[in-house]
């Protein structure tokens, strides 16, 4: 049972490290099922820019001297079942690609309080590179949410809505 707060920030690293690690196994179904070609695009940049920060996040484990793995809790398990299940359920279109960008926003969501989470505990305890480190994977989780928008007022939607 966990009692402190390094026992908290230690599931919260494992649980985001496990997350990641769902994202990458999930994107490049997302990316092929896109008709998008921008989107495509978007998923593919996502999941190199993941890559990277499963890097970071387990550079941060390194500091803190935390086994990255070892704590996943359900809530990006079913995210992911979700958008699974979409992509089960929808044909291949522009509605798909809406649900697409729906179940990827709710992805980003999540990262960002997780991200925002570890980021604010890191800077409490004292521990400035690390929580620059994982304050720069807050921002480009920021940024991927913020284009999945316009992608999706630009393009996307008016496309599901056949208005393009």
């Amino acid at each position: 049972m966990a009692s402190t707060i390094r026992d908290l920030l230690t599931m919260d690293l494992q649980d985001t490290h496990s997350a990641e690690t769902q994202i990458l196994d999930v994107l490049p179904e997302m990316q092929e099922l896109a008709t998008n070609p921008r989107l495509k695009r978007v998923f593919e940049e996502h999941a190199q820019t993941t890559r990277r920060q499963v890097e970071r996040l387990e550079e941060v484990c390194r500091l803190l001297g935390i086994a990255p793995e070892g704590n996943s809790r359900e809530a990006m398990e079913g995210l992911v079942e979700e958008a699974q299940e979409i992509m089960d359920e929808l044909d291949e279109g522009p509605v798909l690609d809406a649900a697409l960008v729906g179940a990827a926003q709710k992805i980003e969501h999540y990262e960002m309080a997780a991200y925002g989470t570890l980021t604010a505990l890191l800077k409490s305890m004292g521990e400035a590179k690390a929580a620059t480190l994982l304050a720069q994977t807050l921002e480009e989780e920021r940024d991927t949410d913020e284009l999945l928008t316009q992608l999706a007022e630009a393009e996307v939607n008016p496309a599901a809505l056949g208005t393009t």
